[in-house]
């Protein structure tokens, strides 16, 4: 009874949606008839056959560790550096946050502008530094760089904020008994600050990974999936099936996939944390 109330809206609006989407993955749904027929397995033999599909799972995963590694290791050096306090230090960290909390939309459509070849602000910092402007989302080479760069951006104070409190619960003692064993701040580093923050890494490393494998606005703005599906992610792909070409049972296919392989990279995220991760 007194789960109930998490519990019924746990099920109306996430475990039975989710049912209903794999159904509709052995279905030839097309969006607008109301009847349709069991396909079986078709859609995701269809899916497999589509080169597309392979292409949008590079895609995934090369955005996926593009901006997993980079938001945690940079969210970790910001948080390092305003771990102490000093005049400003507040400024920064609500300006270093405010990304996040800023809709993906507004950001995307922002960077559309910045990402300009001809005016731009990327290319005209690349001037000054006597570097060769860059067609930033408007190429394939490196319009996948110019997605993972704005999707860091925004995750980045997000990171920070975990770490700030993190680090701030590390006993002061542990840097007292480092320092009288003769540990340098390098040592103190990697023997006490980062076993102590191991749990907040590991859980900035599973919700980054599914926040990445979910990214939708900003690929939609930036760059619609291209310049020639450089961009086309496997929720995208999903998108275009679903949405575009009215291939529900198709579109559906693809998002059980996808379900999948987040629950199996999850899984094996938490079978080797037990060999990193400190609880006590």
């Amino acid at each position: 009874m007194f789960i109930l109330p998490a519990l019924i809206p746990l099920c109306v609006f996430w475990i039975y949606p989710i049912c209903r989407a794999i159904w509709i993955s052995f279905t030839d749904w097309d969006f607008m008839s109301p009847t349709y027929s069991f396909q079986g397995l078709l859609n995701y033999m269809a899916v497999f056959r589509d080169s597309r599909f392979y292409e949008a799972l590079w895609n995934t995963l090369v955005f996926t560790f593009g901006t997993l590694f980079p938001t945690i290791f940079i969210g970790l050096l910001l948080a390092l550096g305003l771990s102490k306090k000093f005049h400003g230090s507040q400024i920064m960290k609500f300006i270093i946050f405010s990304p996040w909390i800023t809709p993906t939309v507004a950001i995307s459509i922002v960077w559309t502008w910045i990402f300009q070849p001809d005016g731009g602000i990327a290319n005209q910092i690349l001037n000054l530094l006597h570097l060769p402007g860059l067609k930033w989302i408007f190429s394939s080479d490196t319009s996948m760089l110019s997605v993972i760069l704005v999707t860091v951006w925004k995750s980045l104070g997000y990171a920070m904020i975990f770490y700030l409190s993190a680090i701030e619960k590390v006993p002061k003692d542990l840097y007292e008994a480092g320092s009288i064993d003769g540990a340098r701040k390098v040592r103190q580093f990697f023997d006490i600050t980062l076993p102590s923050i191991s749990p907040t890494t590991f859980f900035l490393t599973i919700i980054t990974m599914i926040n990445s494998l979910q990214a939708y606005d900003q690929i939609q703005i930036l760059t619609q999936g291209g310049p020639s599906g450089s961009t086309r992610t496997l929720l995208y792909m999903y998108y275009q099936l679903g949405f575009q070409e009215f291939s529900i049972g198709k579109a559906s296919a693809v998002a059980t996939i996808m379900m999948i392989i987040t629950v199996v990279l999850s899984v094996l995220q938490f079978m080797y944390s037990k060999k990193w991760v400190n609880y006590e």
